[in-house]
């Protein structure tokens, strides 16, 4: 199956997208087109639908650098969610209910936003290796790191390069979406929220795992630091909240230490 693809300069523009640019086995470089005549070029399987240069705060310029996209995952988002609640939690748990809430289905389409080396993506694809995954994001290093994850497990995505802000799809084209711990990280979340509905279908679901504020004084402390950076925090019901404004409903919902995974559906 092809991906097609909004042209970023062209809202109605349809870019298709070659299926084997996903075939992350086989390194992928040219260019793609709409019929306006826009081009994006394709490097390593990685389409790169971010043609203009956008300002980004401290924490989300730290997925720039190639340090932290080589140890990202293996180093930090392993270990991240036993250090986060204060028990063991190990990612396959969290890669279960990723699973068992999303669901993924032969023939349809999966978008992980904001992927960094695209963990969801690639559950979901060896969970179900008919389906289609797409791994979004903004760093060229991380989806460059996605890439060869992907390829050493034998699995292929779709991998493209945007801001969530102005996802390069149309309306309803997924079945599904996830978001792994980015809501924390931006800067507009309302805007790429909306944006995530928007591209979702009318019967979707997403996935969130994000965190919330800490009930401790200490725990608040480090994360006053934190958002110095450019972080934000938000209580559970400030989050759904957010949710709702956004169009969506929480169907499920459990939070352990500040980890806070929600299952959100269209309203």
């Amino acid at each position: 199956m092809k991906l097609q693809v909004r042209s970023p300069r062209h809202d109605r523009e349809v870019i298709e997208i070659p299926s084997k640019v996903s075939k992350l086995a086989t390194p992928f470089n040219g260019s793609i087109a709409s019929a306006k005549g826009d081009e994006y070029k394709i490097t390593n399987n990685v389409i790169d639908l971010l043609p203009d240069e956008l300002e980004y705060s401290i924490a989300q310029s730290t997925n720039h650098w190639k340090l932290t996209a080589s140890v990202y995952e293996d180093l930090w988002r392993k270990r991240s969610l036993s250090l986060l609640t204060g028990e063991e939690f190990p990612i396959e748990k969290e890669q279960e209910l990723l699973i068992e809430w999303m669901n993924p289905q032969p023939q349809k389409w999966y978008l992980d936003v904001g992927c960094s080396t695209a963990l969801y993506a690639r559950t979901l694809k060896k969970h179900e290796p008919k389906s289609e995954q797409v791994a979004v994001d903004f760093s060229d290093v991380m989806l460059q790191e996605a890439r060869l994850k992907a390829e050493a497990e034998q699995v292929d995505l779709y991998l493209v390069k945007a801001d969530g802000r102005n996802l390069p799809f149309f309306a309803g084209t997924f079945d599904g979406l996830s978001m792994g711990g980015t809501l924390n990280e931006l800067t507009d979340e309302l805007k790429v929220l909306y944006e995530c509905r928007r591209v979702l279908k009318s019967d979707g679901t997403l996935f969130m795992m994000h965190l919330i504020k800490a009930g401790s004084w200490y725990g608040r402390l480090f994360q006053e630091s934190a958002e110095w950076g450019g972080l934000q925090f938000w209580s559970v019901d400030e989050s759904n909240l957010l949710f709702r404004r956004a169009g969506f409903k929480v169907e499920e919902q459990f939070t352990k230490g500040i980890v806070c995974f929600t299952k959100l559906k269209p309203n």
